[in-house]
């Protein structure tokens, strides 16, 4: 289980936003000399390299959308927050286009996406009170069939059997897209009839 001390990300309390980079700190209020103090008085609190609230226990969803607001949740993660498994991933699980640098954080899995492919079933759900990025039922379902190989049994088959369970709330149109975009497109939506619907 995940737990960390992170900042929060563009949620104001009254005129406050609690994340903040160095470089968006007043430098004329808080020199190098000034920040240390503030952070010293617990007016400020350095949740990250570089980064620091204006509180001192913050969400760790939070702080993923303050430094990547263009990455989005996918995999375990996206399978988690849609309540489709009920194990709690060791990692955040984070979409990027293949372009995109890579990320140096050791609780995060990064997964390069072809930039085509990339916006494709993007939405935002609320989690914990935050709103993240984050594939759609659709498309998690799409790449759940697509990489059935490379996922242990008994979590594919926890996932598959939750989906049955929601198949009234998918859109089999959007389902039918998304495997357009790929070259097994007959073999996956076999596997997809078969399996969930």
């Amino acid at each position: 289980m995940l737990i960390f001390v992170y900042g929060f990300v563009n949620i104001m309390l009254g005129d406050k936003k609690m994340l903040y980079f160095r470089n968006e700190l007043d430098k004329n209020k808080y020199s190098t000399y000034q920040l240390n103090k503030a952070i010293e008085n617990k007016e400020l609190f350095k949740v990250d390299n570089g980064l620091y609230s204006d509180v001192e226990f913050v969400n760790p969803l939070e702080i993923i959308l303050k430094k990547y607001p263009n990455a989005i949740f996918t995999s375990d993660s996206a399978y988690y927050y849609y309540d489709l498994t009920d194990v709690i991933p060791d990692y955040f699980y984070l979409a990027t286009k293949r372009s995109d640098s890579r990320i140096n954080d050791k609780n995060i899995k990064q997964i390069f996406i072809p930039n085509d492919l990339f916006e494709f079933g993007k939405t935002q759900i609320e989690v914990e009170s935050v709103k993240i990025n984050i594939y759609d039922k659709e498309r998690m379902l799409v790449e759940l069939i697509r990489k059935k190989n490379l996922i242990p049994f008994d979590y594919y088959k926890e996932i598959i059997t939750n989906y049955r369970k929601k198949t009234d709330t998918l859109d089999i149109y959007k389902i039918q897209e998304y495997i357009s975009y790929y070259k097994n497109e007959s073999s996956l939506y076999d596997t997809l009839m078969r399996e969930v619907f």
